[in-house]
């Protein structure tokens, strides 16, 4: 990977330990996983990061069947191994495929469409689980959904960190995922195990709305089969009470700056949200 250098300012002694060199203790590697669909004009910027930071021993990008030049501009980082297939599989099938092929102890997963990226976000999301603090680490973006922002939390998060194991194990199963299910999946997976999961705020990263992408309407059009691929995994009050099991499994960490919320505060504020 290409070198780069990092401000370590907000990260503590054991991150900045683990952010300043190449190999984390033990020798153990840490493998970044894109998934991508016609995102040629916002892939770089995440490469341009990820990349050419240290924490990170191998970068896969998995073209999910993109028809724009996605697949061009990956190859011009001669460090990114890229993984294409002429069809559009969705993101569960290109996850399991990235899986496949990784080598890391850990994995980190990207979302293609990030806005912002700064090595520090990377090194503050992989830290607490490549020291031991957390099993599972998400990010919460500065566009997340105003209901995440306010729990703290952002359950179908694209930016996390895990052990490979969690998934590697059941990559059959992610094979036979809805498009777009794999973030729910990779939930009940860390509630089974009852990770600890460490929450790393990103207050100025966003991510590229659909309608942005492509139009409104059609953006409205994918946001919603996304959506009902959720709900053909578990009904709404499943999701919920998902959701209220991994804010009981999450820590706090120096790298977070957010307060945590309360269950009674939680509960207060989806009544609220509920009567309006």
């Amino acid at each position: 990977m290409r070198s780069t250098e990092i401000d370590l300012y907000h990260l503590t002694p054991r991150e900045k330990c683990l952010a300043s060199t190449q190999t984390p203790a033990g020798g153990v590697g840490l493998t970044c996983i894109i998934c991508a669909f016609n995102e040629a004009p916002r892939i770089a910027a995440v490469l341009d990061v990820a990349s050419a930071h240290p924490l990170v021993h191998e970068l896969i990008v998995v073209d999910d069947g993109s028809t724009d030049n996605t697949a061009e501009i990956v190859k011009s980082y001669p460090t990114v191994k890229l993984i294409s297939y002429p069809i559009n599989q969705g993101k569960s099938h290109a996850m399991a495929t990235g899986l496949a092929h990784a080598q890391g102890e850990f994995i980190m997963l990207l979302d293609a469409d990030l806005k912002g990226l700064v090595a520090n976000n990377i090194a503050a999301l992989a830290a607490p689980v490549l020291s031991g603090v957390a099993g599972a680490s998400l990010s919460l973006r500065k566009n997340s959904l105003l209901l995440f922002r306010a729990i703290g939390l952002d359950f179908v998060s694209g930016e996390r960190v895990i052990k490979r194991e969690l998934l590697s194990e059941v990559l059959t199963e992610i094979h036979g995922l809805p498009r777009f299910g794999i973030e729910l999946f990779m939930n009940k997976q860390i509630i089974a195990r009852q990770l600890p999961i460490a929450i790393s705020y990103w207050p100025h990263v966003t991510q590229s709305r659909k309608t942005e992408k492509i139009g409104y309407w059609k953006g409205i059009r994918a946001e919603w089969r996304m959506l009902a691929d959720l709900l053909q995994l578990d009904y709404p009050l499943v999701l919920v009470l998902q959701t209220i099991h991994l804010l009981s499994l999450r820590i706090n960490t120096p790298a977070a700056s957010a307060p945590l919320v309360s269950m009674k505060s939680l509960f207060v504020r989806w009544i609220r949200l509920g009567a309006n």
